[in-house]
C-alpha cells in the first residue's frame, strides 16, 4: 500500500506570527504520528514571510523531540547553501539523539530569491552546478572514518540517516537514478515534468548499498473537508498565496475567499490550473476519488501531502478525513 507521509511549511498566516506558527507545526506533528503517518518534513525557505522553517535543522530537532515515533526530516535541506560538513555534523547530531528516525533530503535549488541567496553564501561560487559533488560528499561525511582521514563529521560519520535526492525537474531524477537513491519530486507545485522525471528515475536506477530498487514519492495537495464546497473555500488560502508569490508580493498565508477563482484574470486561473493540478480537494469521497486516481496513475510509492489551511483545527482535521479514506481503500 502507499504510504502517507506530511510535509509541513510551517505556515505564518496573517494576524499569526512564527511562535504560534510553530506551536502549530508541534502540534500536527503529534496529531499526525497518532493517525500513523510514516514521516513529517519540514523545508527550508528564506526570506518568505508566510514560512517559519528557514532554520530547518533546529525545528526539525524541536519535531522529533516532541514525537517518539514518526521519522521526521528535511524535505528539503537546499544543499547550495550549505558546506556538507556542516549538514553532515547537524543531521549526523539528529540521528544520535533521534536513532532510526531522521530522513535527509537534499536539493540544488536556493529557495529563495538570488540576492537571499548572496546573504546566505556571501558567495555563489559554489552554487547548483556543484551540486552531484556536494551530494557525494556529504554521503562520504556519513559513511565510517578510515584511519587516517584527518577531518571527520563528529557527529556525523557512521550515522543512519535516510538520504534522498528532491526535484522539480528531470535533473534530480537522474541524479537519484546514479547514485542509487530514493527520490521526491516536488509535484505539489511544479508537476509539469511530474510523468518524464518517474520515467527517468524508474529506467535508470542503479541498486546501491542504500536502495536495491527505485523508490518514489510524490507531493500531493490535499485540502478535505465535511464537503467539497468547504474544502475548495479552504483551497483558496494556498491559491491566493501561489498568486501573491508569483506577482512578486510573497506574504503571510491569507484567509480563505470566497469565490476567489472566479475573480482573477485567464492568465491567473491558467497559471494555477497548472501549477496546483496535482491537488485533491473535497469531501471524504471526493478526496478518495482522487488519491485512487494519483496513486494508479503514477505508481507512487508514498505520498508527501502537504497542505497550506488558514485554520489549523480545520488543517488537523483535513490530514483526519485524508487517513480515514486512505485506510478505508486498504481495506476494500
Amino acid at each position: 500500500m502507499t504510504e502517507l507521509s506530511v510535509l509541513d511549511l510551517s505556515p505564518v498566516i496573517e494576524g499569526g506570527d512564527v511562535s504560534q506558527s510553530l506551536r502549530n507545526t508541534i502540534d500536527l506533528a503529534r496529531h499526525a504520528e497518532s493517525l500513523g503517518y510514516k514521516r513529517y518534513w519540514l523545508a527550508e525557505h528564506h526570506n518568505m514571510p508566510g514560512i517559519a522553517s528557514a532554520a530547518t535543522s533546529v525545528v526539525i530537532a524541536h519535531v522529533a523531540a516532541g514525537t517518539s515515533t514518526i521519522r521526521v526530516g528535511a524535505g528539503g535541506i537546499m544543499l547550495p547553501n550549505h558546506a556538507p560538513l556542516v549538514i553532515a555534523e547537524q543531521f549526523g547530531t539528529l540521528a544520535a539523539l533521534h536513532p532510526g528516525r531522521i530522513d535527509l533530503g537534499l536539493g540544488r535549488a536556493p529557495g529563495t530569491d538570488m540576492a537571499t541567496a548572496r546573504a546566505l553564501r556571501r558567495n555563489l561560487e559554489a552554487g547548483v552546478d556543484s551540486f552531484p559533488q556536494d551530494v557525494t560528499e556529504l554521503m562520504a561525511w556519513f559513511a565510517p572514518a578510515s584511519a587516517d582521514q584527518r577531518i571527520r563529521a563528529v557527529p556525523g560519520e557512521g550515522q543512519e540517516v535516510e538520504m534522498w535526492i528532491l526535484g522539480s525537474s528531470t535533473y534530480g531524477a537522474q541524479l537519484a537514478a546514479i547514485l542509487g537513491l530514493p527520490y521526491a519530486f516536488a509535484s505539489h507545485f511544479a508537476p509539469a515534468e511530474m510523468d518524464q522525471a518517474l520515467d527517468i528515475y524508474r529506467s535508470r536506477f542503479q541498486p546501491s548499498e542504500r536502495l536495491s530498487k527505485p523508490h518514489v514519492m510524490l507531493g500531493l495537495n490535499v485540502f478535505a473537508a465535511e464537503t467539497d464546497d468547504e474544502a475548495r473555500l479552504l483551497f483558496t488560502s494556498l491559491q491566493q498565496a501561489f498568486v501573491n508569490l508569483r506577482t512578486g508580493r510573497p506574504g503571510k498565508l491569507p484567509p480563505p475567499v470566497k469565490n476567489y477563482e472566479e475573480q482573477l484574470d485567464p492568465m491567473a486561473r491558467a497559471m494555477l490550473g497548472q501549477a496546483l493540478s496535482a491537488a485533491v480537494v473535497g469531501s471524504p469521497e471526493t478526496v478518495k476519488r482522487g488519491l485512487q486516481d494519483f496513486i494508479r496513475r503514477t505508481g507512487a510509492d508514498e505520498l508527501m501531502v502537504t497542505a497550506q489551511i488558514f485554520d489549523h483545527d480545520a488543517r488537523r482535521k483535513s490530514f483526519e478525513i485524508l487517513m480515514e479514506v486512505h485506510q478505508e481503500q486498504a481495506t476494500t
